[in-house]
């Protein structure tokens, strides 16, 4: 089990989201009163790895928490995580997002963040020294976080998931798109009366656009672009996921093929990606519909 704890504004919360893309299961805020109860019930009959934040929000909880870990650790092998930082940064950091320190709410000015900084360090000194991993992210960002805890915990990097997604325009760009490429410009098979009925998953509409260079050179040159820039999204550390979308008119015939030729070009690369077509079902669909109405 991982105890999280440390200064409001350290950076606990990216701290969490770290270990959940590592595998652990996180408590946010459990109040020292109930750990030892959760250790009993949850954490020592679950073999997926266990990381609890708590701040100092309640003091009296925290007055408890360094006999409630001798406990604990007479139960299971426990590690304590310590978030500090300079006043300063702290400060710069309140100041900047404009919310208000947990031990000073109602009050904003910077002498006042100042002083609650401060009051919230004594609360939490014993907890600093009681700390196996002690980690000062004055001068760190997400990313070289993300990296020192890994380094620490001996995890694996999680991989970064991707997917590549084909949809048509006129039903309106995906709202979780990261990349968006528009692939209107190329020949448009919808207008072979033929062709018009096949997706771009299919045999007639691949040789159609396979036979015009191009295709071919808008996928080659976008998976290069995208080979080569890829990496850098999963060393900021700050994302587990990230949507490429791909987009026609209609999301029938072009954005489906380049969705498939880019997803055979990126996968020996990147193993994990996954391929969906939002709009191509619905559009065979309601093509089939009139067809047969």
């Amino acid at each position: 089990m991982l105890i999280v704890s440390g200064l409001s504004g350290a950076g606990k919360t990216i701290t969490l989201n770290i270990l959940e893309d590592l595998g652990y299961y996180c408590v946010d805020n459990l109040p020292v009163a109930l750990l030892n109860a959760f250790v009993k019930e949850f954490a020592s009959r679950h073999h997926q790895p266990v990381a609890v934040a708590i701040d100092a929000r309640n003091a009296d909880d925290i007055r408890l928490l360094p006999e409630t870990l001798r406990t604990i650790r007479q139960q299971i092998p426990i590690q304590v995580l310590f978030l500090t930082t300079s006043t300063a940064t702290l400060a710069r950091r309140f100041n900047e997002s404009r919310r208000p320190h947990p031990l000073h709410l109602n009050h904003h000015s910077p002498a006042q963040i100042v002083a609650a900084i401060e009051k919230e360090r004594e609360l939490l000194g014993e907890l600093n020294n009681l700390s196996d991993i002690l980690i000062d992210t004055s001068n760190y960002n997400a990313g070289i976080l993300r990296d020192k805890i890994i380094r620490l915990l001996n995890a694996k990097a999680p991989d970064l998931m991707i997917t590549l997604q084909s949809f048509g325009f006129k039903h309106g760009t995906p709202v979780n798109a990261d990349f968006v490429f528009d692939v209107r410009f190329l020949p448009n098979p919808y207008w072979v009366p033929e062709l018009r009925r096949y997706s771009g998953t299919q045999a007639p509409i691949i040789e159609w656009l396979d036979a015009y260079p191009l295709p071919q050179q808008f996928v080659q040159q976008t998976a290069d672009y995208l080979k080569n820039w890829l990496g850098h999204f999963l060393d900021m550390g700050n994302r587990a996921y990230l949507t490429i979308c791909i987009g026609c008119t209609g999301g029938q015939h072009r954005s489906v093929y380049v969705t498939e030729r880019l997803a055979t070009i990126l996968i020996p690369d990147f193993p994990g990606i996954s391929v969906e077509h939002r709009d191509m079902i619905s559009y065979i669909e309601s093509n089939e519909t009139q067809q047969n109405a």
